[in-house]
């Protein structure tokens, strides 16, 4: 769970912290791309050799980048690969109506734009595969600058510096958002942890004072029977102190048992308590059917408290069964009827039928108590159902 919960935080703390570099990719190529690139286009259309391929051009990386844009800031996957290489080919077939003199112009837009709709492509993504494709449109580009203007140093000169240039604030911005990205990721997962271990503190704190008051509780009305024995004002041969003896080594030893690290805690509390009443001759048919979820110890206790105080008091025979569902646990206890049957959950006022507590542990769910006896049989039932 707390991994899950980590998980969850880093994923939020990383979009929230991408928001901003996010929004300033998409200004910069859009920005780049109508205030740079479409003056410069419409002041030299009649100077390409083929207007209409430039124009379609221009808008087909329009139509690009508004999609790698919207995927970007809804967080949604783009047909990454597909969209580059057609990003490519427009680059190519620019290239190829441009004319010599406007190479290096702005005219000539979709050798410096390809970097930064390439970054609303693969954001996220390793900076080898930017530099790729910034390397294919380098070579690209070379291939159109020896093929329009010649080999010439100052051509080469200048295609140097402006393969430098339309690739640096690309690639720099990716490793910045990436190193952003990593910081906030590693600062939410060790907030996450130390809330985590705070919570998880706090928690066992609450659960040791909440052990040490029960055991108070325990030492007193225990102590309360074992002082009457000593004194000699209880006799030891008494079938009510026995009773008594034995709910209170019942409770106990589920209070013992309930900090033991088991795959089924509560059916291991229950069979701490038949184990006592078992030591003492009564026969018990413990029955456990289905697996149990996982249940806090407050849950376990209101489900397990009236059902061993009842079997404390049996005196022939009883039967204890337990069974579990995802969503629901059911523990039933049957006994032949006596006088000395306690009739009320521990801690209930209530009628006998009624709920034992409601659930305030964050399991999600109550915990429902019922009493039923007739002639013969008593009849004790604890239910605890998710919500």
């Amino acid at each position: 769970m707390s991994t899950d919960l980590a998980g969850g935080a880093e994923g939020t703390v990383t979009a929230t912290v991408e928001r901003g570099p996010r929004i300033a990719a998409v200004v910069i190529a859009f920005g780049w791309h109508l205030a740079i690139n479409l003056p410069a286009v419409l002041g030299t259309w009649s100077q390409y050799r083929l207007p209409w391929v430039v124009g379609a051009g221009w808008l087909v990386f329009t139509a690009v980048g508004t999609l790698a844009a919207v995927n970007l800031l809804r967080g949604a996957p783009s047909p990454t690969w597909p969209l580059v290489g057609v990003l490519l080919l427009v680059d190519v077939a620019v290239f190829a109506c441009t004319p010599g003199p406007l190479v290096f112009d702005s005219a000539n837009f979709g050798w410096a734009t390809l970097g930064w709709f390439v970054v609303l492509l693969l954001w996220g993504r390793r900076i080898p595969a930017l530099v790729a494709v910034l390397a294919v449109g380098a070579a690209i580009a070379l291939v159109g600058v020896l093929a329009l203007r010649g080999g010439g140093a100052a051509d080469l000169s200048r295609y140097a510096m402006a393969v430098y240039g339309n690739a640096t604030l690309p690639i720099a911005m990716m490793i910045a958002v990436n190193l952003l990205s990593t910081l906030a990721g590693s600062t939410a997962r060790t907030v996450a942890a130390r809330t985590a271990i705070e919570t998880e503190r706090a928690a066992a704190g609450r659960m040791h004072q909440t052990r040490r008051d029960r055991l108070a509780a325990l030492d007193r009305t225990a102590g309360a029977i074992l002082t009457e024995l000593a004194q000699g004002r209880a006799d030891p041969a008494d079938p009510a102190v026995q009773r008594r003896c034995a709910l209170e080594a019942s409770r106990l030893r589920r209070l013992i048992a309930e900090s033991d690290d088991v795959p089924d805690p509560l059916l291991h509390e229950l069979r701490a308590c038949v184990d006592v009443v078992e030591r003492n001759g009564l026969p018990v048919d413990f029955v456990a059917v289905g697996a149990l979820p996982p249940l806090p110890v407050e849950i376990r206790r209101q489900l397990a408290e009236p059902l061993t105080t009842t079997l404390a008091a049996a005196t022939r025979w009883a039967r204890l069964t337990v069974v579990g569902q995802p969503d629901e646990v059911v523990v039933s206890l049957t006994t032949p009827g006596t006088s000395m049957i306690i009739t009320e959950p521990a801690g209930n006022t209530g009628d006998a039928i009624g709920r034992a507590g409601d659930d305030s542990s964050g399991a999600g769910g109550e915990v429902e108590y019922v009493y039923e006896e007739n002639e013969e049989l008593v009849w004790v039932q604890t239910r605890w159902r998710a919500t």
